[in-house]
C-alpha cells in the first residue's frame, strides 16, 4: 500500500497494493494545521517513559494502514507475539487508516497510542510541527542500537534532529527483465550501465505494421508504472537535498544527466507512440501489467512484483537485478533507492510507556520483522532480520538481489523534508513539461525548480 502525490516522480511504494492519489496541498494545509495545534499545546512530550517497569494491564490502540485480508492477518499473527512477550498489553489494532484519518484525529485529541504510514513524505512535518513526539529519549533509555538500520532508511524517518518515527518495513527498486525475450535478441545477461540499458531497450523493442510499439524493450516515459525520476536518478549518485536542506537538482550534474539519458532514449521511441503504447498497458497492479504479459521486456519495480507475479499466475520468465549504474559510476552498481513504512507515536497518546514498547518491537525485533516481511513480501529494516534464517524472502532468487541492494550503504532515498515531500512534487510538474518539449533549457529549468522547491521548504519550516 502507498501514498501517491499529483505528478509523475512522485508515488511512494511500500507493497502489494496502492491508495487513491492525494495533493500536497492537502498535506502541507494538515501540517500547518498541526504545527499552529503543538504551538498552543506545548508540542510533543519529550521525556522517556519507556513504561519499563508498569505491568499494569492496559488496552492500547494501533492504527495502521494494511488493508487485505493476508496484510490483516500477518499484522495480527505479529501482534499475538507481541501479547505473548507482554501478556499485560492488548492491542486493539485499527486497519485502513490513513494519514489524514490520523491527523485528524491528533488535532481532535483522539489520537491512537500508535501508527504507521506509508508516505515518509510526511515525516518532516510531523516532527518540526510535533504532532508525532520525538522517540529519541526511548531509544536511549533503552539502548536501541540505530545503527542496526541503513543510513538511508535513518535518514527518512527522522527530522532535523528528531526521530519521531522508526521504520516498519521497506521496499527497494530493481530491474525486472524477461529472460525469454532476452533469449530471443541475442542478450545473456542484464545491464550493469544505463548505456547497456537504452541499447538493450531498443533490441528489444518491436513494432507493428504500422509503426506503434509491439513490445517496449523498457518504458522511458516518466510517470509509467514505477519510472519514476527518484527511482532513476540513484543510478547517477543524485541528492534531492544539500546538507543544509536546500533543493539541489539545479546544483547537482546528476539530475542533468538522468533527464538527458531519459529524453534521448524517449526521442529514439517517439513522444507519440509511447504516449499510445503507455495508454493501452494494463493497470500496473492486476494481472494485465504490461511486464507481466510480455509487453514490457524490462522495468523498473519494487520487491512486491515478485509477489503479484505469483499470485497473478503470470507465466512470464524473468530475473531480477540491480538497477544499472551511469558510466563513470560503476561503484554504484549494486545500489539502488529505498522507501518505506514508519511507525510513530502520536502527540496525546494515551498510554506512551505501551505504547513504546510496541514501537520497539514491530521495529526492532528479529522474529516480528521477518514475520511480517515474509507474510507480505516487504524488506525488513534492520541487519540482523536481514541475516536471519529465518528470513524465507531470502531463499528466493527473485528476492535476494533487492535485500542485496537494500544492505548496500550507497543505496539512496529521498529525505524527509518540512514542506511534506512538495519538493518531489514540484519536480514532477517539471518533468512533465521537459519529457513532452516545453523546457528548452534543462539547466536553467532546473534551477528554477530549485527556487520553487527552496520556498516551499522554507514555507513549511
Amino acid at each position: 500500500m502507498s501514498e501517491s502525490r499529483v505528478g509523475p516522480v512522485t508515488r511512494t511504494a511500500r507493497g502489494p497494493r496502492r491508495t487513491a492519489r492525494r495533493t500536497v496541498a492537502a498535506s502541507l494545509i494538515a501540517v500547518t494545521a498541526l504545527l499552529a495545534a503543538a504551538c498552543t499545546t506545548g508540542g510533543a512530550t519529550s521525556k522517556a517513559d519507556t513504561g519499563a517497569d508498569d505491568t499494569t494491564p492496559v488496552t492500547i490502540t494501533f492504527w495502521h494502514g494494511l488493508s487485505s485480508p493476508h496484510e490483516i492477518a500477518s499484522v495480527n499473527a505479529v501482534l499475538a507475539k507481541f501479547h505473548k512477550k507482554y501478556p499485560y498489553i492488548t492491542v486493539k489494532a485499527v486497519a485502513a487508516q490513513t494519514d489524514d484519518k490520523v491527523n485528524q484525529a491528533i488535532r481532535g485529541g483522539t489520537a491512537p497510542d500508535v501508527a504507521s504510514s506509508f508516505n515518509a513524505a510526511n515525516v518532516g512535518g510531523w516532527c518540526s510541527s510535533g504532532a508525532f513526539q520525538d522517540l529519541t529519549p526511548d531509544i536511549k533509555a533503552d539502548h536501541v542500537d540505530l545503527n542496526q538500520i541503513p543510513k538511508a532508511v535513518q535518514s527518512y524517518t527522522a527530522f532535523d534532529g528528531k526521530r519521531c518515527t522508526m521504520p516498519w518495513l521497506a521496499d527497494t527498486f530493481g530491474l525486472y527483465y524477461n529472460k525469454e525475450l532476452f533469449a530471443k535478441a541475442g542478450i545473456t545477461s542484464p545491464p550493469k550501465t544505463m548505456s547497456e540499458l537504452a541499447a538493450d531497450a531498443k533490441k528489444l523493442t518491436t513494432f507493428n505494421a504500422d509503426g506503434s510499439i509491439r513490445t517496449a524493450g523498457f518504458m522511458p516515459y516518466l510517470g509509467a508504472y514505477e519510472m519514476l525520476t527518484e527511482h532513476l536518478v540513484p543510478s547517477w549518485g543524485g541528492k534531492w537535498l544539500t546538507a543544509d536542506g536546500q533543493s539541489n537538482v539545479g546544483g547537482d550534474p546528476a539530475f542533468a544527466q538522468a533527464l538527458t539519458w531519459q529524453k534521448q532514449l524517449f526521442d529514439w521511441f517517439g513522444a507519440k507512440k509511447l504516449v499510445t503504447f503507455k495508454a493501452g498497458m494494463g493497470d500496473e497492479f492486476s494481472a494485465q501489467n504490461a511486464f507481466e504479459t510480455g509487453k514490457l521486456a524490462m522495468m523498473v519495480d519494487g520487491e512486491w512484483r515478485n509477489a503479484f507475479i505469483k499470485n497473478d499466475k503470470s507465466t512470464v520468465d524473468y530475473g531480477t537485478a540491480a538497477m544499472p549504474a551511469a558510466e563513470g559510476k560503476s561503484q554504484l552498481y549494486g545500489a539502488g533507492y529505498v522507501g518505506g513504512n514508519v511507525i510513530g507515536m502520536p502527540r496525546g497518546a494515551e498510554h506512551p510507556g505501551a505504547a513504546w514498547k510496541l514501537i520497539k518491537f514491530l521495529t526492532t525485533d528479529t522474529d516480528a520483522l521477518t514475520t511480517l516481511a515474509d507474510g507480505i513480501g516487504n524488506v525488513p529494516t534492520t541487519t540482523a532480520a536481514l541475516d536471519s534464517p529465518s528470513l524465507g524472502l531470502s531463499k528466493d532468487p527473485h528476492f535476494a538481489p533487492f535485500l542485496e541492494v537494500f544492505k548496500n550503504p550507497l543505496t539512496a532515498t529521498t529525505p524527509a523534508s518540512s514542506d511534506g515531500g512538495a519538493y518531489l512534487t514540484n519536480f514532477g510538474h517539471f518533468v512533465e513539461k521537459w519529457q513532452s518539449g516545453g523546457v528548452p533549457d534543462l539547466k536553467a529549468g532546473l534551477a528554477a525548480v530549485d527556487k520553487q522547491n527552496n520556498a516551499a521548504l522554507k514555507l513549511g519550516q
